[in-house]
């Protein structure tokens, strides 16, 4: 059977600022494959799946766009096999844009497998124990093979806190190879894998270092690339030094491309993060919650594994659009949770996905409107509750 190739009609990659409150901004990213509003959370699918969710439900919620991962998708099914298939969108049946990760994360968290040099990351793949090289130009070509419409430059992320030292080596290597990712990603063009409209985003670190994150910033803006990330956070530095840096970085980055923050976060560090300018957002935290018996709510978090549950015939949110957190008990939600039943962590993830973009949602509404400001902090205080 011969795969049908996934097409998209030709449309330029671009950044539009719709409205600007303070230092938060909504506006929208333009894509072959649709439009992202931001302020944007990606449900992360990192093996072509999120986890849990059909690909409709995620669209439901109003996600614009989804994540999924290099590393992962490399060792299984392959690149070259997705290639063949016809691509990621179609494999995978989401036909909205799809963001990548390089794989530098999920290379740190395998540091007692994986060896870093110049070239790359020499690595063992934790399925079957098979020997690999990451490089950045592998990298790339792995993302331009399967499709992706935003993909990341390869980099280093260390776990913090670090020692200067530690953090300077690293942001050096990973400026080193954002010059060879944006090569790769042209050579990837002229072989016709990378298509017009595709963006590659290059990615800011210097762990809690602001000098560092300083240089980062400033010699990948003269690389001229179409979007920006900001990485290594979310890795153990803890709320405060996150914001600090965001503070220390986001002036050297332009106000005309995208800025997106890698990894984050709970609510309150999205809330926090759009104050001080940031576009796009992913984390596994909807879904790994919904997982383990948590849901988000306008209230607060609620431990649907607690007994305070077990004869509660409200539902997580009568007012929410999503069927989820509208209608089902608590009690039923406690019943499946404390049974192990999929049903529950089906449910919990599909209601925590649709909380993190009506989150995002009632974000845009409010930068529009000119009161982010007033909504943050009526917002903050509703969640700081405990439901």
């Amino acid at each position: 059977m011969t795969a049908t190739i996934d097409t998209a009609p030709p449309r330029t990659f671009g950044y539009r600022l719709i409205r600007q409150d303070g230092l938060a901004r909504t506006g929208e990213i333009t894509t072959p494959r649709g439009i992202i509003r931001t302020p944007a959370f990606m449900p992360v699918g990192t093996v072509a799946t999120v986890k849990a969710l059909y690909p409709e439900q995620v669209r439901d919620t109003g996600a614009d766009i989804i994540l999924a991962n290099t590393y992962h998708l490399m060792l299984r099914p392959g690149a070259e096999r997705i290639h063949r298939l016809g691509g990621l969108h179609g494999f995978m049946r989401w036909h909205g844009p799809i963001l990548t990760d390089s794989g530098g994360f999920q290379l740190m968290s395998l540091s007692k497998i994986r060896k870093v040099d110049e070239e790359g990351a020499r690595f063992q793949s934790h399925i079957d124990g098979s020997k690999h090289l990451l490089s950045p130009e592998r990298s790339i070509e792995i993302q331009c093979l399967i499709g992706a419409d935003i993909q990341m430059q390869m980099d280093e992320c260390i776990e913090l806190p670090a020692e200067r030292k530690e953090a300077e080596r690293a942001m050096q290597l990973s400026l080193r190879w954002a010059e060879r990712s944006k090569r790769a990603f042209a050579a990837q063009k002229e072989k016709g894998i990378a298509r017009d409209g595709q963006a590659l985003f290059g990615i800011v670190q210097g762990g809690v270092d602001a000098e560092l994150r300083r240089t980062s910033a400033e010699a990948l803006v003269g690389l001229d690339l179409p979007g920006y990330a900001i990485g290594g956070l979310a890795v153990g530095e803890g709320q405060e030094a996150m914001l600090a840096t965001l503070e220390a970085t986001l002036p050297y980055l332009p106000t005309t491309k995208p800025r997106y923050l890698m990894g984050v976060g709970t609510p309150e560090d999205l809330i926090e993060s759009v104050r001080r300018g940031i576009d796009m957002f992913d984390c596994v935290m909807p879904t790994r919650n919904g997982r383990h018996g948590m849901a988000f709510t306008w209230n607060g978090r609620v431990n649907l594994r607690n007994a305070v549950h077990a004869e509660n015939l409200s539902p997580l949110d009568p007012e929410s659009t999503c069927p989820a957190a509208r209608d089902y008990s608590r009690a039923y939600l406690h019943h499946l949770v404390r049974s192990g039943e999929h049903l529950g962590a089906m449910l919990l993830s599909w209601n925590n996905t649709a909380f993190y973009q009506q989150l995002m949602a009632a974000m845009r509404a409010a930068i529009a409107d000119g009161r982010f400001t007033s909504w943050a902090e009526e917002t903050l205080a509703r969640l700081a509750r405990k439901s």
